[in-house]
C-alpha cells in the first residue's frame, strides 16, 4: 500500500480505515493492529504538529514482511529530526516530576520490533516493523 494523506488530524479514521483494509487484504494477523495503529497515529501527528514549515502530505507506506509487516512514513521539505535517539522517558518517576512530552515516541519505540531513521534533502522517513512473536526474524517475502 502506498497512499499519501493531508496535513491534518482529521486524517487518522482513514489512515486506521486503510490499514485494516491492508491487513486484511494481506492475510496479517489482526493482533497486530494494535500496536501498528498506535505508532502511526504517534508517528502522524508528531509529523502534522512539528514539521510546521511545509504543506506537503505525508506518505503512508505499508509492505507485509515475514511474520508481520513493514510501515514507513515519509515527510517532506521538513527538519531532521531522529526519534530513533530521542531522550528516554523515565516511566518510573513521579508523575510531578516527569516532563511532558516524549511518552508517544517512547511508547513507539518500545511497541516497533525495529525502527529505522533516514534523512535526505529535508525529506524525512520513519521505518517500523512490527513482527508476531512466534514469527521468527524479519525477512522480506
Amino acid at each position: 500500500m502506498r497512499k499519501t494523506y493531508r496535513r491534518n488530524f482529521d486524517q487518522l479514521a482513514e489512515i486506521v480505515a486503510d490499514t485494516g483494509h491492508f491487513f486484511a487484504e494481506q492475510h496479517i494477523d489482526d493482533s497486530l493492529r494494535m500496536k501498528v495503529d498506535l505508532s502511526l497515529e504517534e508517528l502522524f501527528v508528531n509529523m502534522v504538529t512539528y514539521n510546521t514549515e511545509t504543506d506537503r502530505d505525508i506518505l503512508l507506506e505499508m509492505r507485509p514482511i515475514e511474520g508481520g509487516v513493514e510501515v514507513s512514513l515519509t515527510d517532506y521539505d521538513v527538519e531532521r529530526f531522529d526519534p530513533t535517539i530521542v531522550k528516554d522517558v523515565d516511566v518510573d518517576a513521579p508523575l510531578a516530576e516527569r516532563t511532558p512530552g516524549g511518552l508517544g515516541l517512547y511508547l513507539v519505540l518500545k511497541m516497533a520490533d525495529s525502527i529505522n531513521y533516514e534523512y535526505s534533502n529535508r525529506t524525512s522517513r520513519i521505518t517500523f516493523r512490527n513482527i508476531m512473536a512466534t514469527g521468527g526474524a524479519a525477512e522480506d517475502v
